[in-house]
């Protein structure tokens, strides 16, 4: 029964996982689909006998952008993405490429990668690659849309030696702050400005991490990575989302920290769905430039990221956003630390007051100073060994701004771009988020309460573009406004870069006031005086209505007969009626946006409510036919045979019987009767261990007595007349071989099979059963 019960709570749990599973809400719903003409895209391909592995992409302000690729510096023009000039060949030497081949590194991978790009004045560049696992940086300008070089000098400490690698550099102060790996084999990582650097082989300070972004701004530069979490260790391996920050006047401490900052410190972000076990996700994608705007009438800096699920976990992506007064405030509170290398990471809140084995000491480690090299040394060994804050950032509005689940078949999240406070003709301001997949499509979105609350989320999917092919992924999202002209979203990849325009306001689904109205887009709004929905711009009676995607203006929207074609898709329209939905069509479909998107339900969720619900039916059916075949079958244990099939055997009397003149008939039957087996015992012992005690005669203990028979004394016991009845030649014997049997399990004749010697014992004692009884009759002799 315990098993019973064990499976029937599994069954249990499995239904709540599946109502559970049912529940979650996937607001990556897009209110259209879009699939791109050839004439509104603009491509850049690269090299197409390799892969150029594109990963940074700078726009100058003069119309250009630098494109870092493999072995080569691209410079091509923000208008029609082509080569305006010659570009920059960077190849290692023969001998860095030999050394490379030494290493064990291969022909893809022994090449030059550029992995640093950074601007540090107008016209000025700092430009390093992989070169061969032997990193080199180069300084070049920029003159007549030329780049030319000024020097070159190693890279180590600034640039990875692995193209794998992540990385990250900002330039600030005249100075280049860097997140990389220092070393070939990929286990010194550092935050790194020269001379300073992190802690060496020191896995509180950074374990094994992937540098993301990097940000100058105040004080500090923070850096944003993710990384395995130390704190977690002793409990398994998982990675957390972390940002990090150095004050940008660090000038290292004295003595033995002359080279190491002073001013280090790391937090988690937290992005994760609330509840009384939150869902998160852990692991930081991508990250927007900090934007500055007014959320619900709060002003304030934050930034987007882009946050996974591990790869071997439920497929999962959010957008969160995160506050720098916020992250600001989460150094501000307790560090965490561990008393000793198996304890657990604890928060440390000494003060100089406290009995605590750890204080904080004063000044307050991580703090901008103005002279560092004059910090004692007990802030210094402080910071070294309690680099991490026990409290983790929050998510800006609560709680994510996008959630997407592979449900609906949308991929992962990997990149984001933001086009900041796009302001409406209502007076109100929003950022238009651009997120990239890893199925080559970009998911235009806008939280449509950012405008009144900074506590609520609303998210609103305008449209999901499909750019490349679904198999290849969206690496990076710039948006560029160029002087003069159009704003335009930069899509790269691995070995392509396409432009495309930041809205598709007009076109054969939005004719109408109410259809422009319903897209939502921040873009696009109703010229009441030309009928036509357009991109915003100058001029009176425009029509929006971001929140609701309804506008009293427009009146009541207009009803549709459109009759879907044979081969489209299908999808309810704003009134209930079938919009087609064609691979051809530049915009697919459209969800009621005055309603929200109701719940789906997959085909997985389907079976597996269906599978659960077959085994939990399975578990009751088995548990309710155990217990009515338990109670129905309890009586039938001593019951050895429910029928039994007698022979009668007839015997005529002599004439010299007390019943003269009358012909007299014995009957003799017999009557089972179960016996527990002995083996090699006595005859008379089994005898007495008859259950019924009805096989023992007065005479089976007196000499002479007839153990093999019943005789006389069994008549009254009977009720029955024991006039004549003797032990004779037909006497039934009490044991029987399996030959005593006829087809019919009945008792013979023992005159037939001679079943007696001459002392009147039976001949064949062997009457043992498999189930540990043997089985015996009582024989009566009536007279008719």
């Amino acid at each position: 029964m315990g098993v019973q019960k064990l499976v029937l709570w599994a069954a249990v749990v499995g239904g709540l996982a599946v109502a559970a599973h049912a529940a979650w809400h996937d607001s990556t719903m897009p209110n259209r689909y879009v699939k791109l003409g050839d004439h509104e895209v603009m491509r850049f391909v690269g090299n197409d006998t390799h892969d150029e592995h594109f990963k940074l992409i700078l726009h100058d302000a003069s119309g250009s952008l630098l494109v870092g690729g493999r072995n080569v510096i691209y410079n091509i023009s923000v208008a029609d993405l082509q080569e305006q000039n010659q570009r920059v060949e960077w190849h290692p030497n023969a001998a860095q490429m030999k050394s490379c081949y030494m290493k064990g590194g291969s022909e893809e991978v022994c090449q030059n990668y550029v992995r640093i790009l950074t601007e540090k004045s107008p016209g000025h560049y700092l430009i390093c690659g992989t070169n061969a696992y032997n990193p080199m940086c180069r300084d070049f300008r920029l003159a007549g849309g030329v780049l030319e070089r000024d020097r070159e000098y190693p890279g180590r400490g600034l640039c990875p030696f692995d193209p794998s690698h992540n990385s990250t550099a900002v330039f600030a102060d005249g100075q280049l702050y860097v997140g990389t790996i220092a070393d070939f084999a990929g286990l010194e990582p550092l935050i790194y400005r020269e001379p300073l650097r992190t802690e060496q082989y020191d896995l509180s300070t950074l374990n094994s991490p992937n540098f993301v972004s990097s940000f100058a701004l105040g004080d500090f530069v923070y850096f944003f990575f993710r990384e395995i979490a130390v704190e977690y260790l002793n409990c398994g391996k998982t990675l957390y989302s972390r940002v990090a920050r150095v004050c940008r006047h660090d000038k290292g401490g004295p003595h033995k920290f002359r080279n190491k900052w002073t001013s280090y410190l790391k937090s988690r972000l937290n992005c994760s769905v609330s509840g009384d076990f939150p869902f998160y996700f852990n692991e930081i994608q991508a990250t927007t430039e900090p934007v500055e705007g007014r959320y619900g009438g709060h002003a304030t800096t934050l930034l987007y990221g882009v946050f996974t699920t591990p790869e071997n976990s439920i497929p999962g992506s959010a957008v969160c956003a995160f506050t720098f007064q916020d992250i600001m405030d989460t150094f501000e509170g307790p560090f965490k630390g561990q008393a000793s290398v198996n304890a657990n990471w604890l928060p440390v809140q000494g003060t100089k007051q406290d009995h605590l084995l750890l204080q904080v000491p004063e000044p307050r480690p991580g703090q901008c100073v103005k002279d560092s090299s004059t910090l004692p040394d007990v802030t210094l060994n402080f910071i070294k060994t309690h680099s991490l804050m026990d409290e983790a950032v929050p998510a800006f509005f609560g709680q994510p701004i996008i959630i997407s689940t592979s449900f609906h078949f949308i991929g992962r999240f990997t990149s984001i771009a933001v086009d900041a406070q796009v302001r409406t003709p209502d007076g109100k301001s929003y950022d238009v988020l651009f997120i990239g997949t890893d199925d080559g499509k970009v998911i235009k979105a806008v939280n449509t309460k950012s405008a009144d609350s900074y506590q609520e989320v609303e998210p609103f999917i305008i449209e999901e573009i499909s750019v490349f092919p679904s198999d290849i992924a969206v690496t990076s999202l710039q948006v560029i406004k160029p002087r003069g002209k159009q704003p335009r979203l930069l899509v790269g990849s691995r070995s392509m870069i396409h432009s495309i325009s930041l809205n598709r306001c007009y076109t054969d689904k939005s004719i109408s006031c109410s259809e422009c109205v319903a897209l939502q887009d921040p873009y696009c709004v109703w010229d009441k005086n030309n009928r036509k929905c357009r991109m915003l711009g100058g001029g009176k009676e425009m029509i929006q209505n971001i929140s609701d995607g309804v506008h009293s203006d427009c009146g009541k929207p207009e009803k549709k007969t459109q009759k879907p074609s044979p081969s489209a898709s299908v999808n309810p329209g704003a009134s209930g009626t079938p919009i087609p939905i064609t691979p051809e069509d530049d915009l697919d479909h459209k969800v009621p946006s005055s309603q929200s998107v109701p719940l789906h339900f997959t085909a997985e969720t389907l079976a597996i409510a269906v599978a659960s619900a077959t085994i939990g039916a399975l578990i009751l059916g088995f548990i309710t036919g155990f217990f009515c075949g338990k109670k129905c079958n309890k009586d039938e244990d001593n019951q050895l045979y429910a029928d039994t099939d007698y022979e009668y055997f007839d015997q005529r009397q002599n004439a010299n019987s007390r019943l003269t003149g009358e012909l007299q008939e014995e009957v003799t039957y017999a009557e089972p009767v179960l016996v527990p087996q002995a083996l090699n015992k006595p005859v008379n012992l089994v005898l007495n261990m008859s259950p019924k005690a009805t096989l023992k005669t007065p005479g089976s203990n007196t000499p002479g007595g007839n153990m093999g028979t019943v005789g006389a004394p069994m008549g009254p016991s009977l009720g029955l007349p024991t006039t004549g009845v003797s032990a004779g030649p037909h006497d039934i014997p009490l044991h029987y071989t399996p030959e005593s049997y006829s087809t019919h399990g009945t008792l013979r004749s023992s005159e037939k099979y001679g079943t007696r010697g001459r002392d009147h014992r039976p001949r064949d004692y062997d009457h043992r059963l498999v189930d540990g009884y043997s089985t015996t009759r009582s024989v009566k002799k009536v007279y008719l």
